[in-house]
């Protein structure tokens, strides 16, 4: 066999495979907490289990359309009215089986030999794999720690040259939990109009997830200038536990909604009948369940950089949303590699090294909250333990 030269240029998401290495670990009879993966620990809502279920029993197993549902659309449309107060018409939503899928399709639409693509670096990691996957050049741009790991506009927009095809952005952020200042959203998008050649992809998947209550969410879907070149990414995995139905959807310019839907129908036909169903009932049922996650992950946000920064060699900032701290370990001696090995595989504790998230990801690794407070606690000490049995001092 011969297979395809870029083939080789896949990476893949380190999160799974420290959940296989845990997983191994725990069949062995080690106790393992994992802080690792990258997924609420609640139940999706119990009224969206029912509509799912509820479609089922009512028939709904064929085919649907390749770009989702018309109610489903409509709510998406809704919900972007209602939290982000612009009006978009249903037709630019395509329903996809994950946020991935939107990510994928707009790399592959933008991304060529001879084309780059910027992407954060420390960043999820398969922004740069699918971009080099595609043969355009993946241009990197550095997420700082003394910029609460936001970026900063002036930055990207001097990155940008006539070759750049597409600009990834992604607030609140994954690995690091930084969210984009309102400000800096703005000069972005005003920005950008010195650069019509270049389409961005604002990836809003943690858009729920602010933290700060003082500090409101900055999406770019209000910037209607950009509405002829802006990707937006959202879904229901994180805002609603709900990672495994594999929902989400993408607001497109009309134009690129027409291609997206056709590679659509070229890859996976179209989403799951029930799970659309259930996405109805999610965006227009009660959000309670929504808050009280906000809220569990505001108390554990504080358990966690509070004991992180116990801790000897290292130091963390508070992340302003999602549900990950981005500790600073340069101080332990350790590589971040070398840590979340030895974490895994003596201190039983499965986090993930910075570099798995990019070059600038080195001296730092991704703590996730998305565990219940006791698990949070024991991992801390179990990893004060290590530290300490290996000498590591402040």
């Amino acid at each position: 066999m011969q297979i395809a030269a870029r083939m080789d240029r896949l990476g893949s998401e380190s999160a799974f495979e420290v959940l296989a290495r845990a997983k191994a670990l725990e069949a062995q009879g080690k106790s393992v907490i994992n802080l690792g993966i990258g997924q609420p620990d609640f139940s999706t809502p119990p009224h969206v289990v029912e509509a799912a279920v509820k479609a089922l029993r009512d028939g709904h197993h064929g085919y649907t359309p390749a770009n989702g549902i018309l109610p489903l659309r409509e709510a998406v449309a809704a919900d972007i009215a209602a939290r982000r107060g612009v009006s978009v018409d249903p037709d630019r939503i395509v329903i996809v089986p994950g946020g991935k899928v939107t990510m994928a399709t707009a790399i592959q639409m933008f991304g060529e030999p001879g084309g780059e693509i910027m992407y954060p670096d420390p960043g999820f990691p398969i922004y740069e794999s699918l971009v080099n996957f595609t043969g355009a050049t993946a241009m990197g741009y550095p997420l700082l720690e003394k910029d609460g790991f936001a970026f900063r506009a002036d930055d990207l927009l001097a990155r940008i040259t006539p070759r750049t095809r597409l600009l990834i952005v992604n607030s609140p952020a994954n690995p690091t939990g930084g969210v984009a200042p309102a400000a800096e959203v703005k000069k972005l998008a005003e920005g950008l109009a010195r650069h019509p050649h270049v389409a961005i992809m604002s990836d809003e998947i943690y858009s729920r997830l602010v933290l700060d209550d003082d500090k409101p969410y900055a999406s770019f879907i209000p910037y209607t200038e950009l509405h002829d070149r802006l990707i937006v990414l959202d879904g229901w995995s994180k805002t609603y536990a709900m990672t495994g139905w594999r929902l989400g959807w993408g607001l497109w310019p009309k134009k690129l909604a027409e291609l997206a839907t056709k590679l659509a129908i070229n890859v996976h036909s179209c989403v799951n009948a029930p799970t659309q169903f259930g996405g109805i009932a999610a965006l227009q049922g009660p959000q309670d369940a929504v808050e009280q996650m906000r809220q569990a992950f505001i108390r554990r946000r504080k358990l966690t950089v509070e004991g992180l920064n116990k801790l000897p060699g290292v130091s963390c900032i508070q992340p302003a949303g999602a549900f990950y701290a981005f500790p600073n370990v340069t101080k332990t001696g350790y590589s971040a590699k070398q840590l979340q090995d030895a974490l895994l595989e003596d201190a039983g504790v499965a986090t993930i090294a910075g570099t798995s998230f990019g070059r600038h990801g080195e001296g730092y690794l991704r703590f996730s909250f998305a565990a219940d407070d006791a698990a949070i606690s024991e991992a801390l000490q179990r990893v004060g333990n290590w530290l300490a049995a290996h000498k590591v001092n402040n």
